[in-house]
């Protein structure tokens, strides 16, 4: 029976319980991983308000004196 471990999240790598990465280069994509996903939601967050505005405006025209 193996002890008990639990896997880098970037390599799959075995590690001990009580680490969250093998190395510092997995640690480092993992957070630059995390930089570029934040950056995405951001954009899409940004995208969805445009959206938003866009069909506020296009559906009030009328009143509004578009």
């Amino acid at each position: 029976m193996t002890d008990q471990h639990k896997h880098c999240p970037i390599c799959q790598n075995p590690i001990p319980m009580s680490e969250k990465f093998c190395s510092p280069t997995c640690e480092q994509l993992y957070l630059e991983n995390q930089k570029k996903i934040e950056k995405t939601r951001k954009m899409l967050y940004v995208a969805f308000g445009v959206f938003i505005v866009l069909f506020l405006l296009l559906t009030f025209r009328s009143k509004i004196g578009f």
